[in-house]
């Protein structure tokens, strides 16, 4: 598990590179460790390295996770992001346990969350997920659908507006990347100049955070990096 220290030290060393080359301040730009598929061992290991915000996937999993951890009072400060597609059926599962969910996208799920978030929690943060790639493959909402949703969550009484997340496309071309990434962060500006609570700009992972930070990501979701390639099985 040493090993996880040493991947979490050379990643923030990338964002801090990165950050240097696009003119911008490293601490401007959070760091989410993504544990999904990841044993409860692996995330004691980050959190021992200094790690706090970590993101999960998978709703019951994740769960399972959390009230394991909460149990004990040395990991109370660990920030949740759910950041995975979210089905309506497993919404309660988030809303009463998580701190964020990055993957908001239509009507249903953000009344579910809404109504399902309990009175003494604070607000859910919200970002909402942009599917800025087009591919059907994806979770995330048109670019055409982001102001109408936001208002809805910013009508919400128990979920803040903190701002948009979205999976750019896998691919070699750079310029087919930027173009993407440069209308996410058009979409962010736009959306923080009407709402005040939007400081989160959730773009960039391990092959990306490059182009994610140079683009005005302010937190990247990072797994392989730390962790090693996930376990599907």
């Amino acid at each position: 598990m040493n090993q996880i220290a040493q991947h979490l030290l050379q990643v923030k060393e990338r964002i801090v590179q990165a950050a240097q080359q696009a003119g911008r301040g490293a601490d401007h730009i959070q760091l989410l460790a993504v544990s999904k598929t990841k044993p409860l061992e692996a995330i004691q290991a980050a959190y021992g390295a200094g790690q706090r915000r970590f993101g999960e996937s998978y709703a019951q999993e994740a769960a399972l996770k959390i009230d394991t951890l909460r149990a004990q009072a040395d990991y109370a400060d660990i920030e949740w992001h759910f950041i995975g597609p979210l089905q309506s059926n497993k919404s309660r599962l988030v809303a009463e346990r998580f701190d964020w969910v990055q993957s908001v996208d239509r009507d249903k799920l953000i009344e579910r969350l809404n109504n399902q978030r309990p009175t003494g929690l604070p607000a859910l943060n919200v970002c909402l997920q942009i599917n800025i790639s087009g591919e059907s493959s994806k979770s995330g909402t048109s670019e055409q659908e982001i102001f109408r949703l936001a208002a809805l969550v910013a009508q919400s009484e128990r979920l803040v507006l903190r701002g948009l997340m979205a999976i750019p496309e896998h691919t070699s071309d750079e310029v087919v990347l930027a173009t993407q990434m440069r209308r996410m962060q058009a979409l962010f500006t736009e959306l923080a100049r009407q709402y005040p609570s939007v400081d989160t700009l959730s773009m960039g992972m391990t092959e990306d955070l490059e182009p994610a930070i140079a683009h005005g990501s302010t937190m990247v979701r990072v797994g392989t990096a730390i962790f090693g390639a996930r376990d599907y099985a």
